[in-house]
């Protein structure tokens, strides 16, 4: 069975906002006889079992609807982790073949209380349409960028006019409300449900960098950020985390949950104040600047610090200088695999 593969597009190095890491939640659906509308937001593409069957047919990661034979379409609906601007979306029809909808569209909504399923079912929640009925491949990646710029909280996937697909990813940028939170209030600068983004690093063979900055611990050793062994002498692997706001970091967690042998034997962290609006690419700073560059002048915030397997390391009068930083970059030494990482601080306006 073949698997398309096309050239993604640049909206998707932006955090999935659907995703069931974040929090994301397929609330309710017309129809999930054949699989599961929680699938949607699964990590991953999906995959194919040749042999394996429920007592409802055949079993397929992802969700899917049976067959109409009765006027209509099938739709589910999503609440994203975090609320934001979404930039692109990816319906995903991975492995269904002779299955997938031929059509979809996408509505969204912006709900400020957690409304029922029979508000967002109704009239009273507002959809607007943001992918107008479209055509999709079979077993492939279908991606949309989207152009509207406001704020969502849900999303109501539509399938035309049945049949099923593999995942939905929904690549947008972070929104919270800033005004709301007290300078003197610790919040985690580096927590992706704020707004944090993962943006650059020298290696994440086994597992990505974005992995660090989810919420919860993580699941087991490939829910973390991991690089590969390396044997060069005073060997430093990082990776560079825009901060959710500019702030001043008072506490920080380094969690090697899982790794045990293959954790960093030590780490520190760095950061640097670029005030950066930019969306693309993420890897470079203001006014365009190489965030990988040598020539930056990073500011030491925590020097380097001894490492445990399966461990939470909390460090606070360790901390060398508070900020105000925007980015801020961890060094671990020779290389392995961080968990998370937890940045507790105060915004600075």
């Amino acid at each position: 069975m073949e698997i398309t593969q096309i050239q993604q597009p640049k909206f998707t190095s932006l955090i999935d906002l659907a995703s069931e890491r974040l929090g994301g939640k397929a609330l309710v659906c017309s129809d999930d006889f054949f699989a599961e509308k929680e699938n949607l937001l699964k990590p991953g593409r999906g995959i194919f079992i040749t042999d394996k069957y429920t007592d409802r047919g055949k079993w397929m990661d992802g969700w899917e609807s049976r067959r109409k034979r009765t006027p209509g379409y099938d739709w589910c609906i999503i609440k994203l982790g975090a609320s934001g601007i979404i930039s692109g979306l990816d319906i995903d029809t991975n492995f269904f073949l002779g299955n997938h909808p031929p059509f979809a569209s996408v509505e969204a909504c912006n709900m400020a209380e957690d409304p029922s399923a029979e508000l967002l079912q109704s009239e009273k929640a507002g959809w607007v349409e943001i992918v107008s009925k479209s055509p999709l491949n079979p077993g492939s990646q279908n991606f949309f960028e989207i152009t509207n710029d406001k704020i969502w909280t849900h999303l109501r996937l539509n399938i035309y006019p049945d049949g099923g697909v593999a995942r939905l990813k929904v690549y947008g940028e972070v929104y919270k409300n800033w005004d709301a939170v007290k300078q003197d209030q610790l919040v985690d600068l580096a927590s992706a449900v704020n707004g944090a983004k993962s943006v650059l690093c020298n290696d994440m063979f086994f597992s990505h960098m974005d992995n660090l900055i989810m919420p919860g611990r993580g699941a087991n050793m490939g829910d973390g950020w991991e690089t590969k062994r390396n044997r060069t002498p005073n060997n430093r692997d990082w990776v560079i985390v825009k901060l959710a706001h500019k702030g001043d970091i008072k506490k920080i967690l380094v969690d090697t949950c899982h790794f045990k042998g293959n954790y960093p034997d030590t780490c520190s962290i760095e950061g640097i104040n670029l005030e950066d609006t930019n969306l693309f690419p993420l890897s470079k700073g203001a006014r365009g600047i190489d965030l990988g560059s040598p020539d930056l002048k990073w500011t030491e915030i925590l020097p380097k610090m001894k490492l445990q397997a399966d461990h939470e390391h909390y460090f606070e009068t360790e901390i060398s200088n508070a900020g105000a930083f925007t980015h801020v970059r961890l060094n671990i030494f020779p290389d392995g695999g961080i968990s998370r990482l937890r940045l507790f601080g105060f915004i600075n306006k």
